[in-house]
């Protein structure tokens, strides 16, 4: 159901005098696509409008997510023509980050200044070794979301973006910083390649002062998972009794991934979970019985039954459950069976 807008894009308010009137595109005035070449085709809120799609005759959208999550997705199925549903249910909680393989790029790149802090140096060995993946034990993962999301974009703004711009700009955009500083062109100054190191030196020092405060002073021990943390609060909580607040609350527990792995986990400020896949879903088209599933936290909604915040655990591990299908499989399966009896 995608809004047709005629004369306006939907961007930004407009009169309600009769003038911006919308109705909804037919589905083949959409994008498609139908047995592809390649045998897949994936979407993970990317930017994916076809080369040559009439956009400013259809505007069906203009903001779009960072590429890096799709961009695994299809590393791994470009790899593997005979998916299994083992190997789906992986890439459903793949933690690899390209976005964080090119920062590594980037880091390998750039010789730091050579007044840059021990712990600015230290951080940087470290995500040179990196492998690239957010995993709940990785150290680099901590460092690396915490400069990427906090503190490179803040010291490139205060560095290239002219005081007056920087409140329109806000915290800036850890994907737009690796755009600029791979370039490394005039838009960094005079000298970009020594702007582009004191920028990395200086954001990299601030990340790792701010980690200190959070998960001590030896690196060795910090661990994504340690500054990651999914809780789940239910929305009565803050009416509630201490008793039933703590009944209500699922969590917290360490979590891998971020927002831009294909494990989708993008996080509030303070590092809790925000935003991704709650639901995972995996199935086997005519062997209905052999599909996957998991769901968080539980399969009740209430907070007493033991199936309340059952899910959560395998949820975080990458774990599923069987999704039953037909009426012998789900009976065969069944743990319980609720009655409901109309009323007299």
């Amino acid at each position: 159901m995608t809004p047709a807008r005629k004369n306006w894009d939907g961007l930004l308010p407009v009169p309600g005098d009769g003038r911006y009137e919308w109705g909804f595109l037919k589905r083949d005035d959409l994008p498609s696509v139908y047995n592809p070449a390649k045998g897949w085709f994936a979407t993970a809120n990317q930017m994916n409008l076809p080369e040559g799609y009439p956009v400013k005759e259809r505007k069906v959208g203009f903001e779009w997510a960072d590429p890096s999550r799709y961009e695994r997705i299809a590393q791994v199925l470009n790899a593997n023509d005979k998916v299994t549903l083992a190997d789906s249910m992986k890439l459903q909680n793949d933690d690899v980050n390209l976005l964080a393989e090119r920062a590594v790029k980037l880091l390998k790149a750039v010789e730091l200044p050579a007044d840059a802090s021990a712990e600015a140096k230290q951080a940087a060995a470290i995500l040179r070794n990196w492998n690239a993946s957010n995993d709940i034990d990785s150290a680099a993962a901590a460092i690396y979301e915490m400069w990427i999301s906090q503190h490179l974009p803040k010291a490139l703004i205060a560095h290239v973006v002219p005081e007056a711009a920087r409140k329109t700009i806000g915290k800036g955009s850890g994907t737009a910083a690796i755009d600029m500083l791979e370039t490394a062109d005039k838009s960094l100054g005079q000298d970009p390649q020594a702007m582009r190191a004191a920028v990395i030196s200086e954001s990299l020092a601030s990340a790792v002062a701010a980690l200190k405060e959070r998960l001590g002073n030896d690196m060795d021990k910090w661990r994504w998972g340690d500054l990651h943390r999914a809780v789940f609060n239910h929305s009565l909580s803050p009416v509630v009794s201490k008793a039933l607040q703590e009944q209500l609350t699922v969590g917290p527990w360490a979590m891998s991934g971020s927002s831009t792995t294909p494990h989708a986990a993008s996080y509030n400020p303070d590092f809790t979970l925000m935003s991704g896949a709650s639901f995972r879903m995996v199935l086997d088209v005519g062997g209905w019985d052999n599909s996957r599933v998991i769901n968080t936290p539980g399969q009740s909604g209430d907070p007493f039954s033991p199936h309340y915040r059952d899910l959560a655990p395998l949820w975080l591990t990458g774990d599923y459950v069987p999704l039953l299908y037909s009426r012998e499989a789900v009976e065969g399966g069944a743990a319980t069976r609720i009655t409901l009896t109309p009323g007299k």
